[in-house]
């Protein structure tokens, strides 16, 4: 995908200025509320609340939903994946800008857009921003615009998200990670030094990165050599014991009554249809049976543990866990924090045992408003943990995985995909989100790469949802799951770009989207 983003009209974006009048004029005189006393309180103060929040990133894919349980919910988006039709998304006109390298600089885009900032003044004063990343440069973008940021600061998630003092945070807290050493790697002969304990099968991390891009398996010095500037200019890696395991992932939130557990999901990992790195994440499943009972606690008591240790550490809010289930001995390892929302928060908040009583993000959010509240969180917990309280949903996460560059020319529009017997699929409608999904041959798709973008390796093209799984018992694709890959997949139609164009600038994979 390009550096540019698909742009709204002038009359879409006077219309959208028109309803922050509307609301602005709507909103009730504002008082502070009376303690909330348990979720069916909480519930209420979102469907009443009268501030403004701001969903401010590429995509509002993380948080789909969320604005149907909070009143003033918005998306500031820089890519409009609903063509202008969801009705709380706004997509400034593309103005000028450098080459966005992170998603940080997509949102600090957003926030000097002259068009956001005439957004955020008709609906103030105030407001709260919730974003996937963010850096310092964020926060001040937010002081100036009257916003206040809703999660801790930069730093100290930054401190938090780096994998080596995971591993630390992880320690602490009792939580313990695959067997492995932390250290300075200046050659392979050092490598081997201090890592003897762990056996000639290595796995590397480096402190930050994404979707496999920074896990890099070594068990040779020719492997070594592949990823050796990475590895050697990194002043600590993390150097672990390579396990037979499989990845999981839960979600959970630090709030004043304690941390809040969401349902442990699997992952899809690695899998050549989806994504062009090797151990890259492309998607979750949430179903009852993925795990037996003892591995489910184990998950649930580690990330208890972990989010009373972030507490402590002055963090609160939502966060993400990353597990490595070793499939030989049963234990469950700690693999990585993620301190934000994720690429998962969507599976989470969108379950049946959160429409049941409220997305985990709401409580992420309750910690910043101006209001006191009462909850039992280890009755919401237990709940929470109950496998008749989870449904069956599976999501796969496509990117470009050819070697070529196209410029893309034909795309498939977000919204109810469904599937015939021959495997042909079929727009049904516009949807915002997998609430209308009700059979596993249809499914929610939401695009991310557009028309007049840059196909090339590892560009995001879009997301699907479905009732159902897409791995089998062994953790491989299934059928069903190989052909709506390859039906969307079929839909993104492009020219490649030819000896006699200029060259494209992109860097593949260069900073995650999700």
């Amino acid at each position: 995908m390009g550096t540019g983003a698909p742009t709204t009209s002038g009359s879409h974006q006077r219309t959208e200025l028109a309803s922050a009048r509307r609301l602005l004029s709507d909103r009730p005189a504002g008082r502070k509320p009376r303690r909330l006393r348990g979720v069916s309180d909480i519930r209420r103060f979102f469907y009443r609340n009268t501030e403004p929040v701001y969903f401010i990133s590429a995509t509002p894919f993380n948080l789909l939903g969320i604005d149907e349980w909070v009143r003033g919910f918005t998306y500031i988006n820089a890519i409009d994946c609903f063509d202008g039709m969801h009705p709380n998304v706004f997509v400034p006109p593309e103005i000028e800008h450098e080459p966005w390298t992170s998603i940080e600089d997509i949102n600090n885009y957003l926030l000097a857009h002259p068009a956001v900032a005439e957004l955020i003044e008709k609906r103030g004063p105030g407001g709260k921003a919730v974003f996937l990343m963010f850096d310092e440069k964020t926060e001040e973008l937010c002081e100036r615009l009257g916003l206040e940021v809703c999660f801790p600061t930069a730093e100290l998630r930054n401190r938090i998200d780096d994998k080596v003092e995971t591993t630390r945070i992880g320690d602490r807290a009792g939580v313990r990670s695959v067997p492995n050493v932390l250290a300075n790697v200046d050659s392979y002969a050092t490598l081997r030094k201090v890592s003897e304990k762990l056996g000639d099968d290595l796995v590397i991390q480096t402190a930050f990165g994404d979707s496999g891009h920074t896990t890099f398996f070594v068990s040779s010095e020719a492997d070594f050599e592949k990823h050796a500037d990475e590895i050697v200019e990194a002043p600590e890696v993390k150097i672990m014991k390579r396990i037979r395991c499989r990845g999981a992932a839960l979600e959970a939130c630090v709030t004043r009554r304690g941390t809040i557990v969401g349902p442990l999901m699997t992952e899809l990992v690695g899998f050549g249809e989806l994504t062009p790195y090797r151990g890259g994440w492309c998607g979750n499943e949430v179903f009852a049976g993925a795990f037996d009972v003892e591995m489910r606690k184990q998950a649930r008591d580690a990330a208890v543990a972990f989010g009373d240790e972030l507490g402590a550490m002055g963090y609160k809010g939502y966060f993400e866990l990353d597990f490595l289930l070793d499939e030989d001995s049963g234990e469950v390892y700690l693999g990585e924090c993620n301190p934000r929302i994720t690429g998962a928060s969507s599976m989470t908040n969108l379950a049946s045992f959160a429409h049941a009583d409220a997305p985990l993000f709401l409580f992420h959010l309750l910690e910043w408003m101006d209001v006191e509240f009462d909850l039992d969180v280890g009755k919401l917990n237990r709940r929470w943990a109950d496998p008749e309280n989870i449904d069956s949903w599976s999501q796969m996460v496509m990117k470009y995985t050819d070697d070529d560059v196209r410029t893309i020319e034909s795309v498939p529009p977000s919204g109810i995909w469904e599937m015939d017997e021959s495997g042909e699929i079929r727009h049904v409608r516009m949807q915002t989100h997998r609430r209308t999904v009700q059979f596993e041959n249809r499914a929610f798709f939401l695009r991310i790469s557009g028309r007049g973008d840059y196909c090339y390796n590892g560009a995001d093209l879009g997301i699907l949802v479905s009732p159902g799984r897409f791995m089998d018992d062994q953790f491989k694709l299934t059928d069903r799951g190989r052909a709506w890959a390859r039906a969307i997949r079929s839909k993104f139609v492009g020219e490649p770009i030819g000896a006699a164009q200029p060259e494209v600038k992109v860097e593949p994979g260069s900073f995650k989207l999700l």
